[in-house]
């Protein structure tokens, strides 16, 4: 591994700041206490910062020699709403918020490479260190490009990372192409008659029309799309009832939907739409079915991909750059990608072992009660951003 000397000095500090962050975290477009933090190690480093695209984000903005050529890097910095298990020293202190994704390694990694950065300066050009807020559901990425962050910053390219637990630390993995679902939600209410559960005559039970409408909505995936398309619609709420022995007049189901492609998900609204309604009509109720597009899917740009895989390779060895298995999860990176040519890459969180004494039980799985960043790759990640910027300001256009 060809990791850069004075990351490798500033470990110990940047993974107490890491530490830190992990003990406050703080929730999508509520990271005002992360943002100062950020804001106040850059100034420290003498180096500019803008703040509030997106509400709380934070660029950093490094110059250096005569060219106009620019890149991003990017770090998500909120946490989720989910109860932390760890005890050790740095475990969160605010019941229900926990970095459970790792977005406080994510910024101590761009950190490092801000500080080396601006204290060697070996590149020509601007490199943009942007800081997002509300990655976790609030779209901070659209936020951010909404108050104009490729036009305050423009740059030709921008490129992002995310660990992967169970990947071995010193390997990444990324592909060109799709590697993150759209993701989206739907919420169906069926209005029925309340009755008593023993005349069920006297009502409309909306029940069985929202379990035939469950069962009826994987038809849509395995008769409506094309086998080689990939699609995932899962109901995950049935609300219903508050009595044994009372016929409900509302049913709620709720739930997510996952595409690679946009017309995937348009040929999957369109149909559970169609079959939602016409399953409510036969069994006499009313519907509602509302039907929300959140975040687009995650295509990495091959050009960029194919770079990313030659400047990782060059610091891990070729060998221990992987091709990623493309994940039904989602990602707002995915609003950059839409913007600039770029690419998303995965950085391997290892197996777990790192976790101190403290941690709860369970694998270290992200969106887990148990899960910590491995502060083992911020000298790694640190490494591989400053290497993407130096060679992709060095590299003829």
């Amino acid at each position: 591994m060809q990791l850069i000397e004075s990351i490798l000095a500033d470990a110990a500090a940047i993974t107490a700041l890491r530490r830190d962050i992990h003990a406050h975290p703080e929730l999508c477009f509520q990271e005002m206490r992360t943002a100062d933090v950020i804001a106040k190690a850059l100034t420290d480093w003498g180096i500019p910062i803008h703040r509030g695209l997106g509400t709380t984000g934070v660029v950093a903005i490094l110059k250096n020699g005569t060219s106009d050529r620019a890149v991003g890097l990017r770090a998500d910095i909120d946490a989720l709403p989910v109860t932390e298990r760890n005890t050790f020293a740095h475990a969160s202190q605010h019941p229900g918020k926990m970095h459970a994704c790792g977005h406080d390694g994510h910024t101590a990694m761009l950190l490092a490479a801000a500080k080396h950065l601006a204290r060697h300066r070996n590149f020509d050009g601007t490199v943009y260190l942007i800081f997002q807020p509300a990655e976790e559901g609030g779209g901070g990425a659209r936020e951010m490009i909404k108050d104009g962050l490729f036009t305050l910053f423009p740059m030709e390219a921008v490129f992002g990372a995310h660990n992967w637990p169970g990947m071995a630390v010193g390997q990444f993995s990324l592909r060109s192409g799709p590697c993150y679902a759209s993701s989206n939600e739907f919420k169906i209410t069926l209005k029925g008659k309340g009755a008593h559960a023993a005349m069920p005559h006297l009502g409309v039970d909306p029940v069985p029309a929202a379990c035939a409408m469950v069962q009826g909505f994987q038809n849509i995936i395995s008769r409506n799309k094309r086998p080689i398309d990939t699609g995932v619609i899962s109901v995950t709420m049935i609300h219903t009832g508050d009595a044994t022995n009372v016929i409900p007049e509302i049913c709620v189901i709720e739930g997510t939907v996952r595409t690679f492609t946009t017309e995937v998900l348009d040929l999957i609204e369109r149909r559970m739409r169609v079959m939602a309604e016409s399953t409510a009509e036969a069994f006499e109720c009313d519907c509602e079915f509302k039907f929300k597009r959140n975040y687009p899917p995650t295509i990495n740009h091959e050009a960029e991909t194919n770079f990313a895989r030659q400047v990782l390779g060059e610091v891990v060895g070729p060998a221990n750059v992987q091709e990623f298995e493309p994940t039904m999860g989602s990602e707002d990176f995915s609003y950059y990608l839409l913007e600039k040519p770029g690419c998303y890459f995965m950085i391997g969180n290892g197996d777990g072992e790192h976790r101190e004494g403290g941690h709860g039980l369970g694998p270290c799985m992200l969106h887990n009660p148990s899960y910590d960043f491995n502060d083992d790759l911020i000298p790694l990640g640190a490494t591989a951003w400053v290497r993407i910027a130096e060679q992709w300001l060095a590299t003829p256009r």
